[in-house]
C-alpha cells in the first residue's frame, strides 16, 4: 500500500477506486431547492383532434402533440417540482388531481397524461375564455401556477361584442397559455356516437356566427335584414368555422388580459424552460444526489491516469529523441 500511494499513478488509481466505492454507498443529502408547482389544464374539445401538428416527422393531432409535450415537461422538471392535471371542455375546467411530485410520482403522472382522450369531454362547445378564467381561479385556490393548453378555437364563435371580461387580478396567478395547432386552416375530424372517425366537419355542420347580443356593425346591409325580426339578416352566414387553426392573436390577447405568458407548442422539450422562466419558484425539500458528481470525479481521475499521463510520457520521449538527434 505504501508503494502504491508513493507513486502518482497509484494515488490516482486509489482515488478513483475510493470515489467509485463512495458512489455506491453515498446517501442523498436533504437540502432546500427552488422548484415549480403548476396545474396543467388541457383542452380536449373536438378541434384538438385536428392533425396539423408534427411529432418525429409524422403528422399528429394537437392533443397527441400536447400529451408528448406534457410528458416531456414532467420528465425535464427537476425533482421536487409538482404538477397537477385538469381537463377543459365546454366552459368548465375539471381537476383530475392536485399537484404531485414529478419524480416520486412520475409513473402516475405520466400514465394520466398518456391516457388523456377527447372522449372524456362532457359537452361539445368550446368557450375558451370562460374555461381559462375558471382554470385561473382553480390554480389560485390551490396556490399553484397554471399551464393552459388550447388551440383557442371558440365554438360557437364569439358574439359581436366579444368574449367575457376577466374579473380577476391580472398576474395573481402566473404561468403559460400554450397555443396548439398550425397557422393554416385545417379540417376538423368528425366522429360518430361510437367514437369512430367518419370524415370531417363541413360548412353546414357548425354555426359560423354567434347571434347572442347585438348584431355586428353593417348587419343592416345583409339580405333579409329587419331591425326587429331579423337584426342579423335573413340568411345564415357562411364562413370557415368548420376549419381550424391556432388562434394565436386571440390567445395572446387573453394572456395579456390575465397576466399569463403565451408560448406556441413548437418544441415539446422546451416547455419546461418556458414554464420555469415565468413561474413562481417555491422552496421545496429535495434530496441532493451526490453519486453523479462522485462518479464524474472518478472518471476524471481515470482519464488522467490512462490518458493524460501516457500522452505526456510519449510527448516527453519524442522531445528527448529530437534533442539527441540534433
Amino acid at each position: 500500500m505504501r508503494r502504491l500511494l508513493g507513486d502518482a499513478r497509484g494515488r490516482l488509481l486509489a482515488g478513483a477506486l475510493g470515489l467509485t466505492l463512495l458512489t455506491l454507498a453515498a446517501p442523498r443529502l436533504p437540502v432546500t431547492g427552488q422548484r415549480v408547482e403548476a396545474v396543467v389544464v388541457v383542452d380536449i374539445t373536438g378541434s384538438m383532434n385536428t392533425r396539423d401538428e408534427h411529432l418525429d416527422g409524422k403528422p399528429v393531432s394537437r392533443l397527441d402533440k400536447t400529451k408528448a409535450a406534457l410528458r416531456a415537461l414532467a420528465a425535464n422538471l427537476p425533482c421536487g417540482s409538482r404538477l397537477g392535471l385538469g381537463l377543459f371542455a365546454e366552459r368548465r375546467t375539471f381537476l383530475l388531481f392536485e399537484p404531485i411530485d414529478t419524480c416520486a410520482d412520475f409513473a402516475a403522472l405520466d400514465g394520466a397524461i398518456a391516457g388523456l382522450d377527447w372522449r372524456m369531454g362532457w359537452e361539445g362547445d368550446s368557450r375558451i375564455a370562460a374555461g381559462l378564467f375558471r382554470a385561473i381561479a382553480l390554480a389560485g385556490e390551490l396556490g399553484s401556477d397554471l399551464v393552459f393548453v388550447t388551440d383557442g378555437h371558440e365554438a360557437p364563435p364569439l358574439p359581436a361584442r366579444g368574449g367575457p371580461a376577466f374579473e380577476g387580478k391580472p398576474g395573481a396567478v402566473r404561468g403559460l397559455i400554450v397555443g396548439a395547432g398550425g397557422h393554416a386552416l385545417a379540417p376538423i375530424p368528425r366522429y360518430d356516437d361510437r367514437g369512430r372517425e367518419i370524415g370531417f366537419y363541413g360548412p353546414e355542420d357548425v354555426p359560423h356566427e354567434n347571434r347572442f347580443g347585438p348584431p355586428p356593425p353593417g348587419a343592416e346591409t345583409r339580405e333579409g335584414y329587419n331591425p326587429r325580426n331579423a337584426p342579423f339578416g335573413g340568411v345564415a352566414p357562411r364562413g370557415t368555422e368548420h376549419l381550424s387553426s391556432v388562434r394565436e392573436t386571440y390567445l395572446r390577447g387573453l394572456a395579456a388580459e390575465t397576466g399569463l405568458a403565451y408560448v406556441p407548442l413548437d418544441d415539446p422539450a422546451g416547455l419546461a424552460a418556458a414554464l420555469t422562466a415565468v413561474a413562481t419558484t417555491r422552496p421545496r425539500p429535495v434530496l441532493l444526489d451526490l453519486r453523479p458528481w462522485l462518479g464524474a470525479a472518478a472518471l476524471a481521475l481515470l482519464l488522467v491516469l490512462f490518458g493524460l499521463l501516457p500522452w505526456r510520457a510519449r510527448l516527453g520521449g519524442a522531445v528527448s529523441r529530437l534533442r539527441h538527434g540534433a
